[in-house]
């Protein structure tokens, strides 16, 4: 299979060397992309420096944005498997041959990766953890599916959803609804246990002052996801 890591970054100055060095070392078989979302730090230089493989967005797109121009470069490349890495360390490298193992050898559309299966490593915070569990009953009330967590980052997808997704893709927080708008399609999905690390540096996209406002959009977003034709 042909194999890229999508590396969306927004100011990860502190972050993008030992990201994608870490990547190089742990990840044998797999291509990697660096999407800059109009970083206003350093991310640009340090790459462009060590001659990392890297778009540069002319205008910040969010998350959702640069995730999907990630796809689209997966897509439009060839690529068999597209896996999203952040650009924050958060994403130990180590697991993505599993992943591609797993979600080949059981027929996937999408693989997660869930640091609350086996619960080892950066367990996220408190207020988080409460988020993370009203996300994943909502999505088992409206899909049937347990998902232990629903906004993990680290997700691996097959052609098929690469297609989807370089169309169509949240804009906003787009973890938990992507994964609505899958299922919807009666594809199929998975998670395997993995260990998260705590940030290395930089500043997260969800402050505390978001944290009502992203609850609210996410849930709506879920909602209208499940009954969309």
């Amino acid at each position: 299979m042909k194999k890229i890591i999508i590396i969306p970054a927004y100011n990860e100055e502190a972050n993008i060397e030992r990201t994608v060095e870490a990547i190089k070392k742990e990840a044998c078989g797999f291509d990697y992309v660096i999407i800059n979302d109009c970083s206003t730090d350093c991310t640009r230089k340090i790459c462009e420096r060590n001659g990392y493989n890297i778009v540069n967005l002319p205008i910040n797109l969010g998350i959702g944005g640069a995730v999907q121009t990630g796809y689209k470069y997966a897509y439009e490349n060839g690529y068999d498997v597209a896996v999203q890495v952040d650009g924050d360390g958060q994403h130990n490298p180590q697991f993505l041959n599993m992943m591609a193992e797993y979600l080949e050898e059981h027929n996937l559309d999408m693989v997660i990766g869930s640091r609350f299966i086996e619960k080892k490593g950066f367990q996220s915070s408190m207020t988080r953890r409460v988020g993370i569990k009203f996300f994943s009953g909502l999505i088992k009330v409206v899909t049937g599916k347990k998902i232990t967590d629903p906004t993990s980052g680290l997700r691996m997808i097959g052609r098929n959803v690469m297609e989807i997704f370089s169309q169509d893709y949240p804009r906003d927080y787009p973890e938990p609804e992507s994964i609505v708008a899958v299922l919807r399609k009666n594809m199929k999905i998975e998670e395997i246990p993995v260990v998260m690390s705590e940030r290395m540096g930089g500043v997260s996209s969800i402050s505390p002052k978001k944290s009502i406002y992203y609850m609210i959009k996410v849930t709506l977003a879920i909602l209208i996801e499940r009954i969309r034709k």
